[in-house]
């Protein structure tokens, strides 16, 4: 079965959560924006290791990776022998999606569905996946909430954290957003309060893994991973990295 979802109402569909990524060139530009040199590819394998180590054994897990975008988490999920269905509000982006499946030989259903109203039912999946996606969401925590009822077991999200360098990043873009530039805005979460509405919902938090202590736009401009990964390494020693990291990526299971 396909999922589907009736759209957002048109009073969210003009937030640039939805606006700006149901545009075709935003779509088949998206890869080569977030994964493309080395730093992105570095970003890329960090993300599939994340995600074995989370929910493994994979092999016949039905996992739901919501927000899915270019389908990057869910083909990864497939390959490795997961049952995935990747759900995305954007048509433009899920066309990508199944283009990339298709040329990877990877089984996955995808379908349209808005992460604040998940048209599944409760406890029906494995795992739910939600990857770069509660940074840019109207609600935030209503979808923390269903990616726990729809989950049996384990969810796993990430979120640039409140308190670091990306603050700054942010500020800035929400910025140039509000001045009606066409930019990727997003917003920072605080660690206690995805804690929190985890608890709320009858989750514990299994893993926290912090990535960066600069900014990834730093990483990226530069784009000597030899260089700022090294530079990253000095600065976990220092203890920043448990104080600044970010993006946070956090495990939690029922």
């Amino acid at each position: 079965m396909s999922p589907s979802s009736d759209s957002a109402p048109e009073s969210e569909r003009t937030h640039y959560s939805y606006a700006h990524y149901a545009n075709r060139d935003v779509a088949e530009g998206f890869d080569a924006l977030r994964f493309s040199g080395p730093i992105g590819q570095h970003l890329l394998r960090e993300q599939q290791r994340l995600l074995i180590e989370a929910l493994s054994p994979l092999a016949g897990r039905h996992v739901v990776d919501v927000g899915t975008g270019t389908g990057r988490a869910a083909i990864g999920l497939a390959l490795e022998g997961a049952r995935v269905t990747g759900l995305d509000a954007s048509v433009e982006m899920l066309d990508v999606a199944r283009r990339r499946a298709s040329d990877a030989g990877a089984a996955v259903v995808f379908g349209v569905a808005d992460a604040h109203r998940l048209p599944l039912p409760d406890r029906s999946a494995d795992a739910a996946v939600c990857l770069r996606v509660l940074m840019h969401a109207i609600d935030w925590p209503m979808c923390v909430g269903e990616l726990c009822r729809v989950a049996r077991w384990r969810v796993v999200v990430d979120f640039p954290a409140l308190g670091s360098g990306a603050a700054i990043e942010s500020t800035v873009r929400r910025t140039r957003k509000w001045l009606g530039r066409r930019v990727e805005a997003y917003r920072v979460i605080s660690e206690h309060d995805v804690r929190a509405v985890f608890a709320r919902h009858g989750f514990r938090i299994v893993t926290v893994r912090r990535q960066f202590v600069m900014p990834i736009a730093i990483h990226k401009v530069v784009n000597r991973p030899g260089v700022t990964l090294k530079l990253e390494r000095v600065l976990a020693r220092l203890g920043l990295l448990r104080l600044l990291g970010s993006p946070v990526s956090m495990v939690a299971e029922r």
